[in-house]
Order: C-alpha cells, then structure tokens, then sequence
C-alpha cells in the first residue's frame, strides 16, 4: 500500500461490505433458524425489495426490470408472503430456544424491529391495493408496527401518484425518498432518465401533499453536458421544496448499464469535475443550514429525530433482516441473499425462480464474516460517517484499538491529509477532504480476500 500516492476519488460507491460480488453459494445452505439462534433479535431492521421499474435509468445497476407482465407483481408478492413467512417461523423457533437457555440463566431477546425500509427497484411500481399488502406482509406476517418505528420508502417522479402515497401515510411512512437526479431536462436526458422538470415538481407536489413528515430528494453531479452552473440551478430547485434530507451522488458509469454499453465513462478530467462539483454542492447546501452527515448526505438540523432516515451507512448493520429477491439479510457470522446480477435477461430469471420458490427456510448465497471482516466492517461504516468513529466503543467490542488492527491503512489515511488532526481525543473522524475522498477510503479498507472474491466474480 502506497504512502504518499492517492487513488482515485471514485473507486466505488460503499453502501454494503462486504459487496455481493464477494457472496458465493453456500454450499452447507444453513437453514435460518440456526443462522439467528444466537443473534440479538431485540432491534432488527427490516428491508422489503421490490425489483420493478417503469424504465430503467442509463447509470443504474440495482437489481431490477423494467416492468411486470402476466401479474408478476402478484406473484412477485404472493412470494414475498411466503419468505416472510418462513422467516418469522425461523425467528420464532429461534425465539423459543433462547428462552429455553435464558431459563437457564442465559439472556433472550424477543423479537422486535426497530426500523423498516421498502427500497428496489421502485417499490412505488406496485399499486395502491399491492402497497397495502407490501405492509400487510410487513405488519401481520413479520410483525414490524410501521406506525411506531421509522418507515423509509423509495419512489419516482412518475410513480409518486396521490393514491399511492396517501397509503403510504396512512400506513406509517416517515421518509419518503425520490430520485430526481436532475431538474434540467437535458440533462436528465443525457443519463437515460426519461423524465420533465413539470413531472419532478408536480411529483414533489404531491409527496408534500402527503404529508409524510421526511422528503428527500436524489441529485446527481457528473453528467455529461452538466456545469457548475445547471448543477446549482438543480440545486436551488431541490431547495425550494425545503427538503429535510438531500443526496448527492456522483455520477457512476458501470459494466452492462445503458450508459456503460454506450461506452460513456471518464478519465481524470471527469474526476476533477466531479470533484469540482461535489464541493460546490456541499458548500452550498452548507451555507443553506444543512448539516453533512456523509459524504452523500445532507440534512436539516431541524427535523425530529424519530422521523429522520437512518445514518448513510447505518441501515448496513448487523441484525437485518431483508425480504425479496434483491435484498440482503446480515447476521453477526453470515451475510446472505439471493444471487445478483444486473443484465436484464439474468434479472428476469432470479426474479421468475424466485416467484415460484416453496421452501425460503435456508440461506443459498452469501459470504461468511470472520473477526477481521467484522472489524473491517465497523471501522469503514463508521468512519466514512461525518461523526467519526469513538475509538472507545470499537475497543469494547473487538478488545483492541484501530491503529492496532489497521496502522497502515490509518498511517496511509492520516499521510494523504484524510483524518481529522483537530478531532478530540479518542474520536476518529475524517477530515472534509477525506470525506470527499470516501468513495477511495471505503475501498481501501476491503480485505484482500474480499478484493479477490470481487475480482473473481463473473458478472451476468
């Protein structure tokens, strides 16, 4: 590892780790009641993935089709029921062997969800009749109470109809997050977005209407065509909606999306101006009154923290538990989905296996995390937090220090001007250029068998 070169500012985008290109079958498929038996089940979060959109955007590689003939939302939900029901039998079972052992003298942990997502895809595809039952599934079946714990929903433009969100509130939604990526319609063209300005504000409109107390709104920077001046004409729109939460999100081109078969993609000069532009974003949300609290993130000081959406980053924590074909569970020992790809053709296939799947009590993907990992795990959410990490909560769990587990990383970290020097003692915090650069820090905290398990994973 170099001590004085600096990668890339954009290697990768770290919102999992380890990433699913590292998950391989399981070839033991260890079933879900062992894999929770001895997991705290006390704050769980839940993720529901709905894998349709009505179009797909020319940057995307989430695990989605555009989409959904001969009732396959139907069918995708009747699977969905399914799963989520295999799993609550899987919690429960573990459940009551825990409380066999706390009568014993040992500790048991009822099962209780602290928070809930419905995220793909466009879970706003569905109508409002299959919204209602999306909830359903999550209250009756899994027994998450989405009028009592933060409910983040993912939508767009063109799904963000009244009917639909007025279920969403009745039903306990506190964050609703659009993906506008732009207000100009050049360049929403540009990233294969078809979309107006009209549609955006009509949508947002409504979503404001709603009255779900928690709107953010998805911006990108780095399209092709965009300059410093269309960037802040996207951002002074987003703002006059007074949203409580903004993303930022620099431009990604990669294998088999629309805009990587165009061959679109940069070099340094991208880089710069991505860079370029991410400052000027940030400054100017900044001088506006919102806090950073990643890199990506951006939020009013004012909101009430119980509507807040988590911490980017934070909904990657042990203890989660996720439905559908394109979500991930994590327990402290196992990481586990189903598999992934992002060519169309593949998507329709793991979708139409898992529509027609009986038997969800095992786990058929995923990747082990040993000691290392997990320390890699927590050292890279928290840090690339604008808070920082305290040193003192990572040596209670792991019994050692940071810069006793990763000294070079950290050196190589401090030598590129990445670490805060001003932060208080026992606070590992990054400084404003290394949160800038947390899309080349992220990464380098992968472990190398992660990196060769990434290396070697044959995209489809």
């Amino acid at each position: 590892m170099s001590t004085t070169l600096a990668p890339r500012p954009y290697e990768s985008y770290v919102y999992a780790y380890p990433h699913k290109t590292a998950y391989r079958p399981l070839e033991d498929r260890p079933a879900l009641r062992g894999l929770w038996a001895g997991e705290r089940k006390d704050a769980l979060s839940l993720y529901l993935h709905i894998p349709f959109c009505e179009v797909r955007c020319g940057f995307c590689n989430l695990f989605t089709r555009i989409g959904a003939p001969d009732e396959l939302t139907t069918r995708y939900l009747d699977a969905l029921d399914r799963q989520a029901t295999a799993v609550r039998d899987a919690l429960a079972e573990a459940e009551a062997e825990a409380e066999a052992e706390a009568e014993a003298g040992a500790d048991a942990d009822a099962v209780r969800f602290a928070a809930a997502a419905f995220g793909g895809g466009t879970p706003t595809y569905l109508d409002a009749d299959e919204l209602d039952r999306l909830c359903d599934i999550a209250e009756k079946r899994m027994g998450a109470d989405l009028r009592a714990v933060p409910l983040s929903v993912e939508t767009s433009p063109a799904t963000a109809t009244a009917e639909r969100l007025a279920v969403l509130a009745e039903r306990g939604a506190t964050r609703l997050s659009i993906g506008v990526q732009s207000f100009v319609d050049a360049e929403a063209k540009a990233a294969v977005r078809p979309q107006r300005r009209a549609e955006v504000e009509a949508a947002l409109g409504r979503v404001r209407d709603a009255r779900i107390p928690v709107l953010n709104i998805d911006l990108i920077y780095g399209i092709d065509g965009q300059t410093e001046a269309s960037w802040r004409h996207s951002l002074d729109a987003a703002l006059a909606w007074r949203p409580e939460e903004l993303y930022l999100y620099p431009l990604y081109v990669r294998p088999l999306t629309g805009l990587g078969r165009l061959g679109a993609g940069g070099d340094s000069a991208w880089d710069d101006q991505r860079l370029r532009l991410y400052r000027q974003g940030r400054d100017h949300l900044l001088a506006h009154g919102y806090e950073q609290m990643s890199m990506r993130m951006f939020r009013r000081p004012d909101i009430p923290f119980q509507d807040a959406g988590p911490d980017d980053y934070a909904c990657q924590t042990d203890g989660m538990i996720g439905l559908g074909c394109g979500a991930r569970s994590y327990t402290s020992a196992l990481h586990y989905s189903f598999d992934y790809a992002v060519d169309m053709r593949e998507i329709r296939t793991i979708i139409d296996t898992y529509t027609t799947t009986e038997d969800f009590s095992r786990a058929e993907v995923g990747r082990r995390i040993d000691d290392g990992e997990a320390r890699r795990r927590h050292l890279l959410q928290s840090l690339l937090q604008a808070g920082g990490m305290a040193e003192a909560d990572y040596r209670e769990r792991f019994g050692s220090g940071p810069a006793e587990d990763f000294p070079a990383e950290l050196a190589w970290f401090a030598a590129l001007g990445w670490l805060d020097e001003s932060a208080p003692t026992g606070l590992l915090r990054l400084s404003p250029e290394g949160l800038a650069h947390s899309d080349a820090l992220g990464p380098a905290l992968f472990s190398p068998a992660v990196r060769a398990s990434m290396a070697a994973y044959e995209r489809k």
